[in-house]
């Protein structure tokens, strides 16, 4: 089996995995090798499932009449992906960003919905993995596609770029984050702007938010669409509802759109999906519709009332800036006690224990009226603040809060994933 007959066998089959857990009948299954497993031990348990070939490096496997051995699994899907790419109709805009690429995302699609087929990333399926796999699942008659990407170490960006190949470029905003693998602040402004630079090479066009001042000086030499406040004459509504409300305009005519998201952090984010949206041709009463519609989930600035508590349940993951943004955010909220649960920010290396220190001045400026701490890292400074309370893990604030209930209050709720204190939302 060559690459091209591998590559229909991709076109024709019901799907692609890469968990032996998620195969179907019909799929094709790549066997990829990490640093801590190898599923090319799972060939034989794969062709059980159901899948109509494997892609795998296993040596046992070569001559299998529904496998294609490859000295690696990974870079076979990178590749098939690239070819998918091309043989694709669709307009292909990238998006990256430090915070709320995510969520831009799936408004992007949202609003572009109106106009004709959309698909986007699922969930957070944006590294040298997800964006392969992603790229595989758009079909052929797909009119727009909304490709995420990730990065935590330089050059990560472009190699992905190279895969997707977008015609458009959107970044969010760039931030402090994965500064253990980029070494430096400046060292995330020159990855994220990789895209940026991608987009000018092949001479397509960015949109930019002009209503920040580092996106507007790295995109100086491209063709750029920009949005932001000034230009839709868009404002936040402020009132005791916790959710962004915003008026905007087009073409002289005025609309507001009420949203499920909570924080007016979220603003640039629906502005930018409101300006693609109108860029490429779509009714300005049908996005802001959708966009009011949409609901976030999987733990991205999600509103949760319980019996005792309203939870802003924004534990995904978590950096510096975004930390700041929120809690600023909890702040701003009229009405009610307010409780920040936080924990660790990871992959900061050397400018952890800094970025944690801010974190804990911010809290004591913001006035927060409980603040519960989890981790290592803001252990650290404990004894200097003293009116917290910490935790070294989230086991242990789990026994506590079982037996000293937090009630009427609206608490925030916000870490890096691996701190997990997502699991204490059932407390709360």
């Amino acid at each position: 089996m060559n690459i091209q007959n591998l590559y229909q066998e991709v076109i024709n089959s019901t799907g692609v995995s890469t968990d032996t857990r998620s195969i179907k009948p019909g799929m094709v299954f790549f066997a990829l090798k990490g640093n801590n497993f190898d599923a090319n031990n799972f060939v034989q348990q794969a062709l059980d499932s159901g899948a109509s070939v494997v892609v795998t490096q296993n040596e046992k496997f070569r001559k299998h009449k529904h496998c294609y051995y490859t000295a690696n699994s990974l870079k076979t899907l990178q590749k098939l992906a690239a070819m998918h790419r091309e043989n694709l109709n669709s307009t292909v805009i990238g998006i990256t960003g430090t915070n709320g690429k995510t969520t831009t995302k799936e408004l992007i699609r949202e609003s572009l919905s109106t106009i004709d087929t959309v698909y986007s990333t699922q969930g957070n399926l944006n590294n040298h993995i997800g964006v392969p796999l992603t790229l595989l699942a758009i079909k052929k008659e797909t009119k727009f596609a909304v490709i995420e990407m990730g990065a935590n170490h330089m050059g990560e960006i472009e190699f992905l770029c190279k895969i997707a190949q977008p015609d458009y470029g959107i970044i969010t905003n760039i931030g402090h984050a994965h500064l253990e693998g980029f070494g430096s602040f400046e060292n995330v402004i020159k990855t994220k702007t990789e895209l940026y630079r991608f987009i000018k090479r092949k001479n397509g066009k960015i949109f930019v938010n002009e209503d920040d001042s580092l996106l507007l000086e790295q995109s100086g030499k491209n063709e750029r669409i920009l949005y932001g406040e000034k230009i839709l004459n868009a404002a936040l509504i402020n009132d005791i509802n916790p959710f962004l409300k915003c008026r905007w305009e087009h073409n002289n005519k005025k609309y507001t759109a009420e949203t499920h998201l909570i924080g007016n952090y979220n603003m640039p984010n629906i502005l930018a999906a409101i300006s693609i949206g109108l860029y490429f041709g779509g009714d300005p009463e049908k996005i802001n519709t959708k966009l009011s519609e949409y609901i976030p989930s999987n733990m991205r600035s999600q509103w949760i009332e319980t019996n005792s508590n309203k939870i802003i349940l924004d534990a995904y993951n978590a950096n510096p800036t975004s930390m700041a943004t929120a809690l600023k955010n909890l702040a701003d909220i009229k009405n009610g006690k307010k409780a920040a649960i936080l924990g660790d920010m990871l992959e900061l290396g050397k400018y952890s224990d800094e970025e944690h220190y801010n974190i804990l001045k911010l809290l004591i400026e913001l006035k927060i009226d409980n603040v519960i701490l989890i981790g290592d890292c803001f252990n650290k400074f404990k004894a200097e603040f003293n009116s917290f309370t910490f935790f070294i893990n989230t086991a242990e604030a789990k026994n506590i809060l079982k037996k000293h209930a937090i009630k009427n209050h609206i608490i925030l709720l916000k870490g890096s994933r691996g701190i997990g204190v997502d699991e204490l939302k059932e407390l709360l």
